[in-house]
């Protein structure tokens, strides 16, 4: 792991979302990086368009992103309001990275966050990755429902 690089981005991620900063604060395009590994890494998220991704991080209290060669091959962010909820959106690890650790590592990052590390519950929803959110410590809610409204889109 030692080539990998974990940023841990600011409230809102600023440098990322507003100059494409990467690691070292080096300007990297990150944004059209990130909607590029969203692209190649994920099902859910192909459709989404850089000034979405811009909203998105700007409303995000944690994020961070994991970089090796200039290229994002981690990614995740939380939302919370501080004291009562978290929820844990877009854990992402670039498919020949998995299994070295760097979703641990980003979900360890996440939870660790001041905005994140006393709150009272963290939601994650996953399709395929409960194996992994199990042994992170996360369990099956059975007294819940999982309900959507889509809007829009």
């Amino acid at each position: 792991m030692k080539d990998f690089i974990l940023v841990k981005h600011a409230t809102g991620a600023p440098g990322l979302r507003l100059l494409g900063l990467g690691p070292m604060l080096l300007p990297q395009r990150g944004v059209i990086k990130l909607k590029s590994f969203l692209d190649r890494n994920t099902l859910w998220a192909k459709r989404r368009r850089n000034d979405e991704i811009k909203k998105m991080l700007s409303n995000s209290v944690c994020t961070v992103s994991v970089w090796k060669n200039n290229q994002i091959i981690g990614f995740g962010r939380a939302t919370s309001d501080g004291i009562y909820r978290a929820v844990l959106w877009d854990i992402v690890v670039e498919k020949k990275y998995q299994k070295y650790g760097i979703g641990k590592l980003i979900v360890n990052s996440i939870l660790e966050n001041n905005s994140i590390v006393k709150v009272e519950k963290v939601y994650v929803m996953t399709t395929n990755c409960e194996r992994f959110y199990l042994s992170m410590g996360f369990k099956t809610e059975r007294d819940q429902t999982l309900m959507i409204l889509k809007k829009g889109r």
